[in-house]
């Protein structure tokens, strides 16, 4: 009897083996990513060698938290010609990506996956599992957000206490709902005061409003380019710099929060440190940290 079911158990085994196996060879073994985001979720859910090609910024480092994963890969600007000329049997592209390569490439009957613009954590999950589904790879999807979930209830779990704090930008601006530097403030326990006086994804905060009233941790969330621009005077104006000796303070680098991948719960284990350091929280001198995108 024990044979019998050990056999029946193997044969069962075999056959879900058998099925994997036609699975990843019926999925496309030949994509191409025209996106700077998809990028980075392509290389984390597929084999190399089933990666064609990816955008032009995919290996910046100023751009991508991917980008020594996505060194050596192909790169392309997004034109049809030399996307038809890897023949590809999948296409991913970012709903603002090329639209006429897009429309071309579907016109030729490519198939191009188009995936939204996501702006907080459940519209990254969505397109994860959307391009896991399409390029055959729905567990390893399911793992990367398992891996997600894990990281920020840990990262959420070490401090209770909620302090204020606000992404501060060029040209006065501040990230609140319904952006993912807001979805990172909060999972890190922050209260972010841009969505308290409701200024939306992008509205304008007055340098002198923000000297007013600061709240406990400033986060610089700009590229370094940025401030050399007319647009980054708030920045380097001296009441700011006054500020700035005053309040902790933090850089969280632009690859970590512009794009929707699970390279986020970076940016939120890095603020839930400052939170957690009572040097940070504490008042009598700022804090600068920074971290290395490889």
């Amino acid at each position: 009897m024990r044979c019998g079911f050990a056999s029946l158990a193997l044969a069962a085994l075999m056959a879900l083996v058998a099925v994997n196996a036609r699975a990843l060879a019926d999925a496309p073994q030949r994509i191409v990513s025209l996106n700077l985001c998809t990028d980075q979720l392509l290389v984390d859910l597929v084999d190399r060698e089933r990666i064609a090609a990816v955008s032009f910024l995919a290996t910046d480092r100023t751009l991508s938290a991917n980008a020594s994963k996505l060194r050596g890969l192909k790169q392309v600007r997004g034109t049809a010609e030399e996307v038809l000329a890897l023949k590809p049997d999948l296409v991913i592209a970012g709903e603002y990506t090329t639209g006429p390569t897009v429309d071309l490439l579907k016109r030729l009957g490519v198939n191009v996956l188009v995936v939204p613009l996501a702006a907080d954590f459940a519209g990254m999950k969505a397109t994860l599992r959307t391009i896991a589904a399409a390029t055959g790879e729905p567990a390893r999807g399911e793992k990367l957000i398992e891996d997600f979930d894990n990281r920020l209830s840990e990262a959420r779990s070490l401090v209770p206490a909620r302090p204020t704090a606000i992404a501060y930008q060029v040209n006065s601006l501040a990230s609140g709902s319904g952006t993912l530097l807001d979805a990172a403030l909060e999972a890190a326990g922050f209260r972010n005061i841009a969505r308290d006086i409701k200024l939306g994804p992008a509205g304008r905060l007055p340098l002198e409003e923000l000297v007013a009233s600061p709240p406990d941790l400033i986060v610089l969330a700009n590229a370094p380019n940025d401030f050399k621009t007319v647009l980054a005077d708030n920045l380097r104006h001296p009441a700011f710099a006054q500020l700035l000796n005053k309040r902790p303070h933090v850089h969280l680098p632009m690859p970590l929060w512009m794009c929707a991948t699970p390279r986020i719960a970076d940016a939120v284990e890095l603020l839930a440190a400052m939170k957690r350091s009572s040097v940070a929280m504490s008042h009598s001198r700022p804090v600068l940290s920074t971290r290395t995108i490889p």
